[in-house]
């Protein structure tokens, strides 16, 4: 199973809120989308693990009736951080931009959609919904925390969920993690 670990960081509501039953707005100056990819296989030594980040482009929580929340990020915006191998990033940013990943080009738009929150104590929910990526629309789900207006959740998917071939190196031998 090739995957992805996604990681919300910085989900912040706007300071100035509108009254109680209309949508918050999130913070998109202030929030982000980040990416770990791990390496592994025969020779993965050789290869390096990514992390790679994204604002939120745009996004709302609506807290009247059915909580939800909704998010957008421009997969074009997706930059490589790599701290192991600053070299490799304009190499790595292209191929994962390009034809060979996420073909930004082509589908320009990451977009999450709850469709249930459900509460698990104080500041603590799990969250399910319809994750779009790479032109394909997936179920997912993960836990979320919230601390001092911070919403933090982690999920792991499978690029082959959302039709990507996974980047592999070495006749396959260095590839991306699998669980």
């Amino acid at each position: 199973m090739n995957t992805l670990n996604i990681l919300l960081l910085s989900i912040t509501l706007l300071s100035q809120l509108p009254p109680k039953d209309a949508p918050k707005s999130v913070d998109a100056a202030h929030s982000t989308l980040r990416i770990h990819v791990a390496k592994t296989g025969l020779f993965s030594t050789f290869g390096h693990n990514h992390e790679i980040e994204a604002p939120i482009e745009s996004g709302e929580v609506v807290e009247s009736g059915k909580l939800s929340v909704s998010l957008r990020v421009d997969a074009r915006k997706l930059k490589v951080l790599d701290p192991e191998d600053p070299k490799s990033r304009p190499q790595v940013q292209e191929t994962m931009l390009g034809t060979q990943v996420l073909d930004s080009t082509r589908y320009p738009e990451i977009r999450f959609e709850s469709e249930k929150i459900e509460s698990k104590g104080p500041d603590h929910w799990v969250v399910t919904g319809r994750l779009t990526l790479h032109g394909q629309t997936r179920p997912i789900g993960f836990d979320v925390a919230r601390a001092d207006k911070v919403y933090r959740g982690t999920a792991t998917i499978k690029q082959t969920d959302f039709g990507m071939t996974p980047v592999s190196i070495a006749g396959g031998s260095v590839k991306v993690k699998t669980k």
